[in-house]
């Protein structure tokens, strides 16, 4: 690995994603022990070339020598394609880097609901874009419904199978739902809430994935896999507590997200 000296990363202190990939940066050698700093800890004074907000939105990278700064992908690309030279062309690619940096800015302005944040004490915070969230929305809300739709037929003789639509409405009628629940109780809140939320489902969703694809070797057993759903279940639920809690909201959308759940399976059981 060739280190790129004499620059430094700008992170995001609040941000347990951001302060991992950057330390890992630091400890791979791809940049100096002291090329990585919080934005947070950075005076006015230093830096004078950096745009602060920019820098909140996307990372920043520092050219020590030249002053010169590079944000979001690029300085990524940057960084990675000092280490490994034969990357370089790919990293002038235009097309690529048309891509990669539509998917930094999807994973960048949603950082702080895919793994919230352990504050928000800093005066600058990442600019909120719609776009990225509602497409954040969409792409948690059809992965889920696609892995759940085939552990459904896992469950076999437990509960009912649907139709192949099912659980991609039964996912889609949550986020309506628990929508409703928060304009109505913290409508300032509301896409904070939402992309947490379908975070949780996501994550669930990838906890019984391994299910699904160790199938054929455990088995019809649909006691074991309604055993292993409700455990998921479980951590989802104390996930929403945690996370409502650090969203301030108090219990009112826990409640609601359980009580939903619980109509749902008592539908698809009795009617």
């Amino acid at each position: 690995m060739i280190t790129l000296k004499n620059h430094t990363i700008l992170y995001d202190a609040e941000c347990p994603m951001c302060k991992m990939y950057t330390n890992a940066f630091v400890q791979a050698g791809l940049l100096d022990k002291n090329g990585r700093e919080a934005y947070q800890q950075l005076s006015p004074e230093a830096c004078p070339m950096v745009d602060r907000q920019r820098a909140v939105n996307e990372i920043a990278l520092i050219d020590q020598e030249t002053g010169e700064v590079i944000y979001g992908v690029k300085s990524l690309f940057k960084i990675i394609g000092n280490a490994m030279p034969v990357f370089k062309p790919l990293f002038n690619f235009s097309p690529f880097v048309w891509v990669m940096g539509k998917l930094y800015s999807f994973l960048s302005y949603n950082r702080r609901v895919i793994i919230p944040s352990i504050g928000d004490n800093f005066i600058l915070q990442p600019t909120f874009k719609l776009k990225y969230r509602v497409a954040y929305l969409v792409f948690a809300w059809a992965v889920t419904s696609y892995i759940l739709t085939f552990y459904a037929g896992l469950l076999q003789g437990v509960v009912p199978v649907g139709n192949v639509y099912r659980e991609y409405l039964i996912c889609g009628g949550q986020v309506l739902f628990q929508g409703v629940i928060i304009a109505l109780t913290f409508n300032e809140k509301k896409w904070e809430y939402l992309g947490n939320m379908m975070t949780i489902s996501f994550s669930g969703a990838l906890l019984l994935l391994p299910m699904v694809l160790l199938a054929n070797l455990i088995g019809q057993h649909p006691v074991i896999y309604a055993g292993y759903f409700m455990l998921v279940a479980g951590l989802m639920f104390l996930e929403h507590i945690r996370r409502s809690t650090l969203l301030n909201i108090g219990w009112t959308l826990t409640i609601s997200w359980a009580i939903y759940r619980v109509i749902i399976l008592l539908v698809i059981l009795f009617i």
